[in-house]
């Protein structure tokens, strides 16, 4: 039987798992840490928070991917109410409604942008500086950088439809991250999937073609190949517990600059014990800066809309998401630069810095899409070569 490795038990390395067994092939996944799920992580206990702001994007094909095999299982509308409690920090202010500006970005018939100019240059024709700023740092949420204006137009502004489009796009599996992990490894085992934890590959196998399925730098590194870099970002991460209180908003997003606060426990009540809230921050930061510098500005933008929150807090957490945060299009750039999915001799990428398209977790499900059809096609153009000799 034809049998392929999996390098990296996370989103992606579980796709190409569960896709090559369909296919009938023999999977093994190596998976260097003691659970699954690679980012895609949820802490136990009784605060469930996940590694990071993740989101399913409804307009993708992964979608369609995950649905067809019942793997999505409940997720969690935004109620009405907690819709309206929408902030934007704007000039220094909390406002409910965007700028006119950012709106014209964002109408019916507006103009695709171009992948070889910068959004914020791009967008000040379109809608003036304010409006381009505006646009800019709300787009950040999908983004993870510090500077998106200075992104080639194009990607922002995928990003920036996908993340305002109403109905909202964006859903959360029903108990974080960590829930959808356990239905997709649930069915890898049921299709003999062999799934090894604690076991870290130092040596690619010879013997089968592989899918390396990790972070860039870490395929960098196993692969030796210094050729395998790609732009991110850098995010500092605050997830706090807190005391509930009435009136606490449900997403804050700063438009001075990049930032996004989020009361999780809006959506998923279950993510926190009765009575408490868990609320998770993302700021991008650049190069120069510490995660103490981001930390400090997601407390700015607390102290602006959560009263009395350094009173409330039970429970605190604090990370830097260092290049952990998916790729990023310079402009003259699009998703076809990045390395490619096949590497020769056998061996395939999968994550979300690869050459595949998508938004966020999208660009993991599709590059592992490819990674397992290029090389069950090579595999099977092999065997067809080897009967006409």
């Amino acid at each position: 039987m034809h049998r392929i490795t999996v390098v990296g038990g996370g989103l992606a390395g579980l796709t190409a798992a569960i896709t090559a067994a369909e296919a009938g092939v023999k999977v093994t996944v190596h998976e260097a840490h003691h659970t699954l799920g690679g980012r895609a992580r949820t802490t136990e206990g009784p605060y469930q928070a996940d590694e990071g702001p993740h989101a399913l994007y409804t307009g993708g094909p992964h979608w369609t991917w995950l649905t067809q095999r019942d793997l999505v299982g409940p997720v969690t509308p935004v109620p009405a109410r907690e819709a309206a409690r929408l902030r934007l920090r704007h000039h220094g202010q909390l406002r409910r409604t965007p700028p006119f500006a950012l709106l014209k970005l964002l109408r019916r018939g507006a103009r695709d942008a171009p992948a070889d100019t910068d959004f914020l240059s791009w967008a000040t024709e379109q809608a003036g500086a304010e409006g381009a700023r505006a646009a800019a740092h709300y787009s950040a949420v999908a983004l993870f950088h510090h500077d998106p204006g200075i992104l080639s137009a194009a990607f922002v502004q995928e990003r920036l439809r996908r993340a305002a489009r109403l109905p909202l796009e964006a859903h959360h599996p029903r108990g974080g991250w960590a829930t959808l992990v356990d239905r997709m490894a649930a069915r890898a085992w049921n299709l003999g999937v062999r799934m090894e934890t604690l076991s870290r590959v130092d040596t690619l196998p010879t013997d089968t073609p592989v899918v390396v399925a990790t972070s860039l730098p870490a395929a960098r590194r196993l692969l030796r190949d210094d050729s395998l870099t790609w732009t991110g970002g850098r995010t500092a991460l605050l997830d706090l517990a807190l005391r509930g209180r009435r009136g606490d908003p449900f997403v804050l997003s700063d438009l001075d600059a990049p930032g996004w606060i989020q009361r999780t426990t809006a959506q998923d009540r279950t993510l926190a014990p009765a009575g408490e809230q868990l609320v998770q921050g993302q700021i991008p930061i650049a190069p120069h800066e510490t995660r103490a510098d981001g930390i400090a500005r997601a407390e700015h933008l607390l102290d602006l809309a959560y009263d009395g929150w350094r009173e409330r807090v039970t429970w605190r957490r604090e990370a830097l998401a260092n290049g952990r945060t998916g790729a990023v299009d310079l402009p003259g750039t699009s998703w076809r630069d990045r390395p490619a999915v096949d590497r020769g001799d056998g061996v395939y990428l999968a994550g979300d810095q690869v050459a595949a398209p998508g938004v966020l977790c999208e660009v993991a499900f599709n590059s592992a899409l490819t990674a397992v059809s290029l090389a069950l096609g090579r595999h099977r153009s092999h065997r067809l070569d080897l009967k006409r000799a």
